[in-house]
Order: C-alpha cells, then structure tokens, then sequence
C-alpha cells in the first residue's frame, strides 16, 4: 500500500511532500515525492488517560467512533468496571478491546475500592495488582487516587506502587491540589504523571519536579484553557487525555479538538503534535507509531494543520476511517453485571430536621472540585427539603450492591425546577446518585435505574425517561451513535427541567467521588475530602 501527502515528521520538525510504503502493517519506506496533493499525514492521536466506561460504550464501540477523529490509542484505566466486577472487569475490557482493531492500552487500577468510606462492588488488593501488572496487556499502574495513602506510607499502597517498579511500568497520579512538600513526597513514591492540575500555578510545581502533566479536557473537568499556556516551554513533558467522555461529544470529537485550539492559541504545531501523538507513546512505552520507517502503520490524514479534520485514519495500515464512515464492525459480547438492591420508598429518603443550618454541597460547572457552604435548612413537616428557590437541593447516593439506607445530602447549582434525575454511574463506585425537587421525584427516579440494572434517567410529573446501561450498571450494549443520540436527548431533558450546568449528568456522576475536595457524598454518608474523613449533614 502507498499513500502520498505531506508528510509530518515531528522528530526532526519538518513537513515533506512524500509516500508512504506499507508492507505487513508497518511503514517499510517513506520516500520524497513531488505531488498535487493537499492534505497532511501525521501519527494517530493518543489519549493519553481515558476511562473508556465514560463513554458509555464498551470498548469495541468506543473505537468505532473514536477513529473517525484521528484516534488510534488510548491509555485506559478500567478502574469503573472494576470497581463494579473487580479483576473480571479489567479482563472483560481487555477481550473485548482485542476483537477490533484499535491500540487500547489498559492499566492495573490501583484504587479498588477508591476509598474505605464507600462500598463498592469488588476489591483489587496488592496480589490482585501483582497479577495484573505481570499481563503484557497492562502497561501501568493507573491512576494512585489514595493519594493521602502514599503520604502516610499505608502498606498496602506501597507495596502496589511496587509491584509497578517490579515490572518496571509507570504509576499514574491523580493529585488535585497537592502542593509543597506533600506534591514532592507524593512524586518521590515513583508517580510520574497527574491528570488532576487544575490550576497554572499547580501544574507548573509539578512540572518542575519532574512530573509529567496531562492536559485533561473531558465532558465535565475543563483545564485546558487553564493548563494550556505552559505547553510551548513544557512540551516534552505533557500530554492531552479526556479522562471522561460522554457519547455525545466522543460524536464530535476527540484529542483532535485540543489540537485545533492549541495551535489557535499560536502553539507551534510540532510541538501539539508531539503532545498529542508522540509522548504517550514513549512515556508508556506503547506499540503505537509515530511516522518512522520501521514503526506500526498508525496514521491519520488530515485536512490542515489548523482544524485537524480527520479524512481517514489508519492502525497497522488497515484504514479503519474515512470521512464519517467508521471501517470497524461491531462485535459481540457477554453481558457482566452486579447489581443487587431492592425498590426503594419515599420515606426512605426523609431526613428529620434536627438543627437550622446545613452543609451543602456546592458543584461547580466544570470542574471535579467541590465547595462546602453553610446555608439555612428548609424544614416541612419536621423533615429537611429541596429548597428550589434557592436551588438547594436534596441529593442521595443509593448502594446498589446491598440492601442500606440511602444516604443523602443537599447540593447547590443543579438548577432543577421540577423532577429529579439520577445514574448508577457513580465514580467511583458506581452506586446510585439522584438529585431532585423532592423525596417522591427522587424515589421515582432511583426505583426506575433499580428496575433497568443500571442507567441513567429524567423524571418529572409529566416525564418518564431513561437510558439503560447493562453492562455493568454503566455502559450501553448498543452502538455508540444510538447511545450518543439518546444521553444527548435526556442531557436536554434535564436542561429542560431547569438545569444550568453543561453536563449535569457527568457532574453528578463526580459528585460521590470522594477522594476529589472538598464536600461529597458517599453511600455511606457525607465526606469532607479535605480533611478525608466523614462529617455531620446538619451544622
């Protein structure tokens, strides 16, 4: 096979009218040719952190959509699934990654559960670690959520973290916020990378003391705009991810978007292209290549360097895109799930009102972290309610692996006028998460994914709407364009409801995530994720 363009070499930064020779899906030959064509060949794009699950897509459908943008790799952490299937779910994702042609790149998930203060549905210990990390298919330690765990030198902690140095693989971080002497210990501990900066400032420690940052732009966490003026110094050291991304806008685009607004900003364009092709590639060590005589056949053709609109894309010279025609066909598959609570009722979800003042969760649009704000409670008939005027409303996160009482909560920013909305995906450990305008709209909503198995829904007076979720309780067995279509329309439905956020239900799917600060919600009860222990609804 040979295809002509110009070529981009982002190793010695030159662009070249040529031809690639394909032989046994590996670049046999690039030659210089003079030719009329236009577009520009560059390596594929990697994600260089993805929870695959986000997506709601297993990972056969992911890649279905993903390589209309250019995509050809991803650095996955099936910490979702696991959480909900233990080591059954990472080998699930696996499999099923193997059946298409797309470089899924999958790591051991070091936090299962994320935290002791939820109940999840497995547990990976430091054995568990050690079994996976000893696949060739697990090429890291993903993501060290138990950051407060590397501080206080917690044996279990450590002794994954050296499992990873056994099989000399990588630790991924996940450090919000950490600062000073904590960020330098935390590195030291052998973690190499965090995803989790979300101001300037923050990720420039970091980068100075020799981490690798990860530009995360997803559906919910933005720190692109806030992250991206470092990269013209910082290049050789940072990356591009998505950490989360709902199908509607996997349907839009992928890494391919950060590039087009990088170089907007007056990025130079090797300098992106390495960011987003060629680092992953070398931090993880990955089978993915990069545009050399020699290197696997993963490519994208592009319209232009400024928008980067993918024409086709190519993973070990099979052209697995053109256009908007995805070449990869859907595969079958075996439906896991664990999921094992009963219907709940409307008293379930009263709280008697004891005090004047409550804490309150504040979500901001946007962002992962959590303010806490002390505001007067709303009292009827001795019990705590939704406060819609002042849009304070009551929140409860549902075990969906046993038979307990709802915890609950109040949360500000959902907007919602009427109705509740809810989801069983639930970072990280997939329980039930519902918010709504009072106790009848909340059972109703929490009793209809109990009754799918999984999924998420918009419920109203009027309106009865959901979108299962089979395969473990948090992704669709269909294809990526039908689910795509569906989240968009009950992302409306909620929106119609009164929401303002931009993802109300990806942020609400981060809003039990307890090792993110401040305020958050377990099935367990109300987490200060500062000062990582439990505390008191009422004040």
């Amino acid at each position: 096979m040979k295809i002509q363009g110009n070529i981009v070499d982002i190793a010695n930064r030159t662009i070249f009218k040529g031809e690639i020779h394909v032989e046994a899906g590996r670049i046999l030959q690039i030659v210089k040719k003079e030719h009329s064509v236009e577009n520009y060949i560059i390596p594929g794009f990697v994600d260089a952190h993805i929870h695959i699950e986000s997506s709601m897509l297993v990972p056969s459908e992911f890649a279905r959509l993903a390589v209309l943008h250019g995509t050809v790799a991803t650095v996955s952490d099936p910490h979702e699934i696991a959480n909900v299937l233990g080591k059954a779910g990472v080998e699930f994702m696996i499999e099923n990654g193997k059946k298409v042609p797309f470089k899924f790149n999958f790591g051991a998930p070091s936090c299962v559960p994320a935290t002791s203060f939820e109940s999840a549905g497995a547990v990976i210990d430091s054995d568990g670690i050690k079994e996976l990390l000893a696949k060739p298919e697990i090429k890291y330690l993903a993501e060290m959520m138990n950051y407060p765990g590397v501080l206080f030198d917690d044996a279990e902690v450590l002794k994954k973290i050296a499992w990873a140095k056994h099989f000399n693989k990588p630790v991924d971080g996940h450090a919000p916020g950490l600062r000073g002497d904590d960020v330098s210990k935390y590195i030291a501990a052998g973690i190499s990378t965090d995803h989790e900066c979300f101001t300037y400032d923050e990720a420039l420690e970091k980068l100075q003391k020799g981490m690798k940052v990860i530009i995360r732009e997803g559906s919910a966490a933005k720190n692109f705009e806030a992250l991206i003026p470092l990269l013209d110094e910082h290049y050789n050291e940072m990356m591009f991810c998505s950490d989360d991304k709902h199908p509607d806008d996997l349907l839009v685009g992928h890494i391919n978007e950060l590039c087009a607004r990088a170089v907007a900003k007056g990025n130079d364009v090797f300098k992106v292209l390495q960011v987003a092709c060629i680092n992953p590639v070398k931090h993880y060590n990955l089978d993915v290549g990069q545009l050399q005589i020699g290197d696997a056949a993963d490519f994208a053709i592009v319209e232009d360097l400024t928008s980067f609109s993918v024409l086709e894309t190519y993973i070990d010279g099979f052209r697995v895109a053109s256009g908007e025609t995805t070449h990869i066909e859907s595969v079958p598959f075996e439906v896991l799930n664990n999921f094992n609570t009963s219907p709940k009722r409307v008293n379930d979800f009263q709280v008697k009102a004891t005090k004047s003042e409550i804490r309150v969760i504040e979500a901001l649009d946007g962002e992962l972290v959590t303010n806490e704000l002390i505001e007067k409670s709303l009292v009827k008939d001795g019990n705590l309610v939704s406060n819609v005027e002042k849009d304070i409303l009551k929140m409860t996160v549902v075990n969906r692996y046993q038979d307990d009482a709802p915890a609950m909560a109040f949360i500000k920013n959902f907007g919602l006028k009427e109705g509740a909305i809810a989801s069983s995906v639930g970072h990280d450990s997939h329980n039930i998460i519902a918010v709504g305008v009072s106790d009848e709209a909340i059972c109703k909503a929490v009793n209809l994914l109990i009754a799918n198995k999984g999924g998420i829904c918009a419920v109203s007076d009027s309106v009865e709407k959901v979108v299962s979720l089979p395969v473990a309780g948090i992704m669709s067995d269909k294809s990526g364009w039908e689910i795509g279509a569906a989240y968009a329309e009950l992302d409306q439905l909620a929106k119609q409801m009164g929401s303002t956020l931009r993802a109300p239900y990806m942020t609400l799917s981060f809003m039990a995530l307890l090792v993110i600060p401040s305020l958050k919600l377990s099935d367990k009860g109300l987490f200060n994720g500062t000062t990582f222990a439990f505390t008191s609804l009422e004040v």
